[in-house]
């Protein structure tokens, strides 16, 4: 019997220890005239659930437009604002501006209703990442709490910035048996992928920028919403961003879902 913490993972070979997904992989949607987004995991992706991570996708909201008010249970739910400023009201009586650089994580307990709102002129560009909240929290009250990525914790690697934002020295009070970080690269700067440790694999999933992958048997051109995952064993990588911008990405050390027979034909 599949529970909501298996992974599904539907036409996408994941045998190798690294593989590198250019972003036309994943669902690009726009379902209505305000929205569009890409779906690396969750929805249409061949990546349905990766353990109890349930979708990580961008979505782009158009001016004054937005997402009423809708309920969520049993979900741990972050949003990582990268472009513009996004309005958060909730049941608990939480309100006020996401604005880029931010992370809102919000626990729904057993029930939360709550509106995410584009209330300015500009577009609004933000990551949201879904987690199943581990059993043992589920009777939780909900609540949700918001930090700036420049008031986390750095440590660096190669020229990277790197924050952890969930783990067991994350910024944020997270109930999801994950690590996340989110690492930034100057323009021109390198660094190698931090691999995940024994009993994880990673998803990496590129948000802003673009530049260069290379191993010693590959090399490919990086774009926004590409995608790399792997595994311990897998072989050093090095990112490089371009020479005019810096390059964005977000490393999910999940429970391994690499090299399985797990619902992929």
């Amino acid at each position: 019997m599949t529970t909501m913490f298996e992974s599904v993972v539907n036409n996408l070979n994941i045998s190798q220890d690294l593989q590198f997904y250019p972003a036309d992989t994943f669902p690009m949607i726009r379902p209505v005239h305000w929205l569009t987004s890409h779906f690396a995991v969750g929805g249409f992706s061949p990546l349905q659930r990766l353990s109890g991570m349930l979708t990580a996708h961008m979505t782009q909201i158009a001016p004054h437009n937005g997402f009423q008010w809708h309920p969520h249970r049993g979900l741990e739910i972050f949003t990582y604002v990268i472009d513009g400023e996004l309005y958060h009201e909730d049941t608990t009586g939480g309100k006020g501006a996401i604005t880029a650089g931010e992370v809102q994580r919000m626990f729904s307990g057993n029930f939360i209703q709550h509106q995410e709102l584009n209330l300015t002129d500009e577009f609004t560009r933000v990551i949201q990442i879904w987690f199943v909240a581990d059993v043992e929290h589920m009777g939780l009250p909900p609540h949700y709490e918001q930090t700036r990525l420049s008031d986390m914790s750095a440590r660096s690697v190669g020229d990277a910035t790197v924050r952890d934002i969930i783990g067991p020295n994350g910024a944020t009070d997270a109930h999801a048996s994950a690590r996340l970080t989110s690492s930034i690269l100057p323009a021109g700067g390198s660094a190698t992928i931090e691999l995940p440790q024994p009993g994880e694999d990673l998803f990496l999933y590129f948000v802003d920028g673009n530049g260069r992958f290379q191993t010693p048997t590959q090399q490919n051109s990086i774009n926004i919403y590409d995608v790399v995952l792997a595994t311990p064993e897998a072989e050093t990588a090095v990112i490089t961003a371009s020479e005019n911008k810096p390059l964005n990405y977000l490393s999910f050390y999940l429970k391994p879902f690499m090299k399985k027979e797990i619902n992929y034909v």
